[in-house]
C-alpha cells in the first residue's frame, strides 16, 4: 500500500513538473501559428517600398539622393550589406551599425542636420512609418536570405564587441537589471513572449536575423536601435541616445554571436 502511494505520488508530481512545460510550448506554438498566418501579407512590405522611394528621392541642401551611400561594400550597393553590420567604417572613424550609417549619409551625402534627422526615429501609436524606420526597412529587405556575417578584424570592432558584452552583463537600475537578466538564460520569458539566450549561438542567429520586425500590437516596424532602447526602458536604465557608441557597441556584441545565421528581417512579431 505505502508503495503504491509513494508511486502515486512521483507521478503526479513529474505530471505537475511537466504542466508548465506543456503549455509553455503550446503557448509557443499557438504564437507561431499566428505569424505564419499573417506572413503572407506582412505590412512592413509597404514600409518597405516607402523606403525604396526615399532612398532614390533627392533632399537636403544639397539636393542628393542616398543611391551614392556607401553600406560597407561600395558606395550604392544595398544587396546583402546588412547581414555585415556593425563594421568599422574608415570615413567616419568608427564602428557603425545601419542606422547610424545610414545618418551618416543623410549627413555627408544630403548636408542635413543629425538633430533634424534624430528628432524622432520611431513612430507613435497610429503613425506613419519615419523616415529612418521606412529605409531600415529597405535595406534590410535587399539582405533578406543572406549570411549574417559581423566583422572582428579591425582593432575598434573587437573593442566594440567587448564593450558591447559589458553592457549586456552590467547590472544597474532600480530593479538590478542587466540584458543577461533576460537573455542568458533558457527557456525564459514575459507573459507571451519567450526570452532567447543570445549567449547562444542558435537563439542569438534567431533573435538578430528577425530584426528589424514589424510588430503586430503597436502597428509599426520596429528596427533594431528601437529593440535596444526599449530593452534599456524596461530596465528602468537611462534613456539609451539613438545611434550612441553603447547601442552600437552592444548590437555588435549580439551580431557577433549570431555570426553563420540567416537575415529573415524584416520579419513579423506579436
Amino acid at each position: 500500500m505505502v508503495k503504491r502511494s509513494f508511486a502515486w505520488m512521483a507521478a503526479t508530481g513529474a505530471l505537475v513538473c511537466a504542466m508548465p512545460v506543456a503549455a509553455q510550448k503550446s503557448t509557443e506554438q499557438g504564437i507561431q501559428e499566428y505569424r505564419d498566418m499573417l506572413a503572407d501579407g506582412n505590412p512592413a512590405e509597404l514600409v518597405e517600398l516607402r523606403g525604396e522611394d526615399l532612398w532614390t528621392t533627392p533632399q537636403g541642401p544639397k539636393k542628393a539622393t542616398l543611391e551614392s551611400c556607401d553600406l560597407g561594400l561600395g558606395p550604392g550597393v544595398v544587396k546583402n550589406a546588412v547581414a555585415k553590420l556593425p563594421k568599422y567604417f574608415p570615413d567616419a572613424g568608427k564602428v557603425m551599425d545601419i542606422e547610424s550609417r545610414l545618418v551618416y549619409c543623410m549627413m555627408t551625402l544630403q548636408g542635413r542636420d543629425r538633430a533634424e534627422i534624430t528628432k524622432k526615429p520611431y513612430s507613435g501609436a497610429g503613425d506613419k512609418p519615419t523616415e529612418l524606420e521606412s529605409l531600415v526597412a529597405y535595406v534590410y529587405a535587399q539582405g533578406r536570405g543572406a549570411t549574417i556575417a559581423v566583422p572582428q578584424t579591425h582593432p575598434e570592432e573587437k573593442l566594440a564587441r567587448a564593450r558591447g558584452e559589458k553592457i549586456f552583463y552590467f547590472r544597474g537600475g532600480p530593479y538590478d537589471f542587466s540584458c543577461a537578466s533576460c537573455h542568458a538564460t533558457d527557456d525564459q520569458r514575459i507573459r507571451l513572449q519567450g526570452l532567447p539566450n543570445l549567449t547562444k549561438q542558435g537563439p542569438a542567429q534567431s533573435a538578430f536575423g528577425s530584426w528589424p520586425a514589424y510588430r503586430v500590437s503597436q502597428g509599426a516596424v520596429r528596427t533594431m536601435q528601437w529593440r535596444m532602447f526599449d530593452c534599456f526602458r524596461q530596465q528602468r536604465f537611462p534613456e539609451l541616445q539613438y545611434g550612441s557608441q553603447a547601442s552600437v557597441d552592444l548590437i555588435t556584441f549580439l551580431g557577433v554571436n549570431a555570426n553563420g545565421g540567416t537575415m529573415q528581417a524584416t520579419s513579423l512579431k506579436r
